[in-house]
């Protein structure tokens, strides 16, 4: 397993709740954190929700500090933020976890991206990152519960660089019961995202926060 021990996470839409639920898991496991945000005062405000040593600042900052930097903001804004963000994240392994998707009176369905899905779309704008497909299925609920030991999930991971998806994997597994799982590469990201919407539907028809298992590995 890579050893990411001391790695500082920078989360690019901290403020938002699958952005601060995962901040508090890393945090947790002694990560240094970084939460980014359009206003440093919010940021801040998040990160001492959070606790554990976690630090909020603009993005620009965070995109700078952090080595592993995780996108988490909303669809609308995915493209301009990272575009504005190229030479910050430049030779950086940059997460992206962002679900492009719709909502109508039916629930929640998948957009087309033209890039094909949101992760090919961050490594489009991003050509000197390192861009990673990873933490789509997570419940930010299960997260931000102090309930909750132990997180019964597998996050795929999809990406072309086999030392970063590795590292991505391993930064997975220190949040206690994940385990990273590899998916792929990012022309297989779109499904994963998309999936997203069908667990939507599982979670309101059973009142969960249902997550993914994969067997026989």
């Amino acid at each position: 397993m890579t050893d990411v021990s001391g790695l500082s996470i920078g989360i690019l839409g901290g403020t938002g709740d699958q952005g601060k639920g995962l901040a508090r898991r890393f945090a947790l496991a002694r990560h240094p954190v970084l939460i980014g945000s359009r206003s440093a005062g919010r940021a801040q405000e998040a990160a001492d929700s959070i606790g554990h040593g976690a630090r909020g600042a603009e993005n620009a900052v965070v995109a700078t500090e952090a080595d592993v930097v995780i996108v988490a903001v909303p669809y609308d804004g995915h493209k301009a933020l990272l575009e504005s963000l190229r030479a910050e994240l430049a030779g950086k392994i940059v997460i992206d976890c962002v679900n492009p998707l719709g909502f109508d009176k039916k629930g929640a369905f998948a957009l087309p991206v033209e890039e094909g899905s949101a992760a090919q779309q961050a490594a489009a704008v991003l050509p000197d990152s390192r861009v990673v497909a990873a933490f789509h299925h997570v419940s930010a609920v299960v997260l931000m519960d102090p309930a909750v030991d132990k997180v019964d999930l597998d996050v795929l991971v999809l990406g072309e660089d086999r030392e970063a998806t590795d590292l991505v994997q391993a930064l997975a597994a220190v949040i206690p019961g994940v385990r990273g799982v590899y998916g792929g590469r990012l022309r297989n990201a779109a499904q994963v995202e998309a999936l997203t919407a069908n667990l939507i539907s599982i979670n309101r028809r059973y009142k969960a926060h249902a997550g993914i298992r994969v067997t026989d590995i």
